[in-house]
């Protein structure tokens, strides 16, 4: 018994280990972004950079998916992972790229952060599903939270401010979206395989995009852009990928997603150390009530469907 308890606890950091090195490299997303601004390049040519990076180990992490698959697919299910992968990787990775052109990482941060509420909102507008008294407390607070940081960055100055928050609340929406309509999927594909074949899509479809709108000259770009993207399809994107899921199978969703809350505070750290950007008294109070409103919101009891 001591033996396995032991074993347990073992576990149980590993899971705790996994699910923070993941939200803490899904951060540095935006700080690396930020930076590959600094050296000339545009989203467009970052996002299908950071795609062509990630490509390769996505489509090995399919076909590792579908040798262990016992479903075979058809072509509704191929369909629906079109659909999802547009939605959910594609569009979100683009829409929060172009943001990131106009708003402080920090900012871009906590917008992303509404997902979950987000995701409540589909659930009783699409399905029914009213949320209870606790979750709509938690909406009001997360909500109170963002507009407390926007309305810091908005007085700080910047042109744009208003559109890239526009974009990356799109960002969230659309992810929000794909999470919504991805769950009947995970239960039937496996949440590997639809993970794989979606961001598979998404990546196609922005080295797509950047064929279709910007010359090849546009890769004229300093070595510097190239590390950074490097890191950014690697570090920052694959990684943090299988880590989450190592840390949900050892902890489960609800815990690991708890721990994805160092997300937020590691992206202000690595905002104000690595990029210099302000922050001020309203972003931290800001940061406070957005965590403490998707806290509520992911321990709140299950909402109710409406008569």
């Amino acid at each position: 018994m001591d033996a396995e308890a032991r074993h347990a606890r073992r576990q149980r950091r590993l899971g705790l280990l996994y699910a923070a090195l993941g939200a803490i490299l899904f951060s540095g997303k935006a700080i690396i972004v930020k930076l590959g601004f600094r050296y000339g390049a545009d989203a467009v040519t970052l996002l299908a950079l950071r795609m062509v990076v990630a490509l390769p180990f996505f489509v090995l992490m399919g076909l590792w998916a579908a040798r262990r698959a016992t479903m075979h697919l058809h072509r509704r299910h191929y369909l629906r992972i079109l659909v999802l992968g547009s939605l959910g990787y594609y569009l979100a990775s683009f829409l929060d790229f172009a943001g990131l052109a106009y708003i402080t990482a920090t900012l871009e941060r906590l917008i992303l952060y509404l997902t979950p509420t987000l995701v409540l909102l589909i659930g009783w507008l699409a399905f029914g599903r009213r949320p209870a008294r606790l979750q709509w407390i938690a909406l009001l607070v997360s909500y109170l939270g963002v507009g407390l940081a926007f309305g810091h960055d908005l007085l700080a100055g910047g042109e744009g401010i208003v559109l890239g928050s526009a974009l990356v609340f799109g960002s969230a929406l659309a992810y929000a979206l794909y999470l919504a309509g991805s769950g009947e999927m995970v239960g039937t594909v496996g949440a590997v395989r639809l993970t794989s074949l979606c961001t598979s899509v998404a990546c196609v479809l922005c080295i797509g995009q950047f064929l279709l709108l910007r010359p090849l000259s546009a890769l004229d770009l300093p070595a510097e852009v190239y590390w950074l993207s490097l890191a950014n399809g690697t570090l920052c994107t694959v990684a943090p990928v299988l880590l989450v899921m190592f840390g949900i199978a050892k902890l489960g969703s609800g815990t690991a997603s708890q721990i994805g809350m160092l997300g937020p505070v590691s992206t202000i750290i690595l905002s104000l150390l690595v990029l210099g950007e302000p922050m001020g008294a309203w972003q931290v109070a800001g940061t406070v009530l957005v965590l403490g409103g998707v806290l509520l919101v992911s321990r709140a009891p299950v909402a109710r469907r409406a008569a």
